[in-house]
């Protein structure tokens, strides 16, 4: 056997070797490795690159790091609980701090959804609540209900679930048939009717009675749930048409249709409350959580149940096991601490408050780049932003792709996807760090052909 490469981490450089066995997430791994972009440090807003240069992170790692890198509350909440207690099952036993991780999460979530089920994403979130408003309908007599409706542009994580109800054909194609038994809505971008809108769009809430038409081919008596985004977030930052969640509740209790909110990027304050239910003012009948939930220090999700949901679930024999599903580490003790530390540094730096607080600035700074080269449309809400440009003839995303490496070469990290600009900042950002974010991405389309 050869002997393994060891890395000592912080300057150590890697040979083409050390980079071979690790097989990288949605990257074109051949590409990467011929040039590697390595983090070895962050704090507070910045990553440190191997080379020693620091770069903004204008993505909150990917959605997740909401109260910025190296949060010290956080990181020693993780040490004295792996130093207490490392492992136990949530299998007919558990430890305290999941119980009370629960309590402060159900104290935040919409009045009404009171209980929680960890799981340890957004993917798992995902289909933990698609498997639970199954089991809700069977409980209650209605097994008949299987069927569920996505939206167009959406994405619900790569579980097998979550893949069938999203809506972004490039994450669906090479995996042959998903479930059969999903339909899905249209999404709400209008270039035509809703360019450059800034908060939620005017146009648009009249879409949502295609929920309507969709009831008209499918039996309502057939479906289990809709499942959207508050806001469309990887798709493209679509924040929802004023009206469009209102009616699309008032269409599933019409018919006793489960309303799940995806809110593993709009939870834990990207929107200026702790959920995006809240937000909107719309509460669902479950909402999926990840990624803010630990400031993406320890992997974590969950999904939060309405009272009546959980009820219909516990009506049976006290024995039996209510929900026949989990997951080994459902509750990991790191986790909960590093939730609950979370939790904690949220409210003492009051960064929900900050965040609304910040939103007109980056919705300003954002929009002010209107007139720069190739943009055709800006959208934001919350710290969320969006910018598209237009895609270079033959090459569709190569004009994003460009953009981003030329702010990441100017020490600021934004995410492209496709021909899509995607900004999603820690909350921790400051003024003139909002300004540095988008003069950096106004250099980029300066430069780009």
């Amino acid at each position: 056997m050869n002997k393994p490469h060891r890395i000592s981490g912080e300057t150590a450089p890697l040979d083409r070797e050390a980079l071979e066995s690790f097989w990288l997430p949605f990257t074109p791994n051949r590409q990467f490795k011929a040039d590697p972009r390595l983090f070895v440090a962050a704090e507070g807003m910045h990553y440190v690159t191997s080379d020693g240069r620091r770069v903004l992170d204008a993505m909150a790692g990917l959605w997740c790091v909401n109260a910025g890198h190296g949060q010290r509350a956080i990181v020693d909440a993780i040490k004295a609980q792996a130093e207490r207690l490392d492992f136990v099952s949530s299998f007919q036993m558990s430890h305290p701090a999941a119980f009370e991780l629960a309590g402060r999460i159900a104290e935040i979530a919409p009045a009404g959804l009171d209980h929680v089920f960890f799981t340890n994403s957004g993917s798992e979130a995902v289909d933990t609540a698609l498997k639970i408003a199954r089991a809700y309908h069977r409980a209650r007599g209605e097994g008949s209900r299987i069927r569920f409706i996505g939206r167009a542009k959406a994405y619900h994580g790569m579980g097998w679930g979550g893949l069938s109800v999203s809506g972004i054909g490039r994450h669906r194609r090479d995996f042959g048939p998903l479930l059969p038994e999903v339909d899905h809505l249209p999404h709400t971008h209008s270039i035509e009717h809703a360019a450059f809108s800034r908060g939620q769009p005017q146009w648009g809430a009249h879409l949502a009675d295609e929920l309507t038409t969709l009831l008209q081919i499918h039996d309502p008596s057939t479906v289990a749930a809709v499942i959207v985004e508050p806001v469309i977030g990887s798709g493209g930052v679509l924040p929802p048409p004023v009206g469009y969640l209102e009616q699309l509740r008032a269409i599933c209790d019409r018919h006793g249709i489960l309303l799940i909110f995806d809110e593993v990027i709009t939870g834990f304050g990207r929107l200026g409350a702790a959920f995006g239910a809240e937000a909107f003012g719309v509460t669902p009948d479950l909402i999926t959580c990840a990624k803010g939930m630990t400031n993406g220090a320890v992997p974590m999700g969950g999904v939060i149940a309405s009272r009546s949901v959980y009820d219909a679930l516990m009506a049976g024999p006290s024995s039996a096991i209510e929900l026949f599903h989990g997951y080994t580490y459902s509750a990991h003790p790191l986790a909960c601490a590093a939730a609950l530390a979370t939790l904690d540094v949220y409210c003492d730096l009051e960064l929900f408050a900050r965040c609304g607080r910040l939103a007109p600035i980056w919705e300003q700074a954002a929009h002010a780049l209107r007139d720069a080269p190739h943009v055709v449309d800006i959208r934001n809400i919350g710290l969320l932003a969006a910018i598209d440009v237009t895609p270079r003839d033959g090459a569709p995303g190569a004009r994003g792709a460009e953009c981003a490496k030329r702010c990441f070469d100017d020490g600021v990290l934004i995410r492209s996807s496709g021909d899509t600009l995607v900004l999603s900042p820690p909350l921790i950002i400051a003024e003139n760090e909002i300004e540095m974010v988008f003069a950096t991405v106004r250099r980029a389309l300066d430069a780009i052909g």
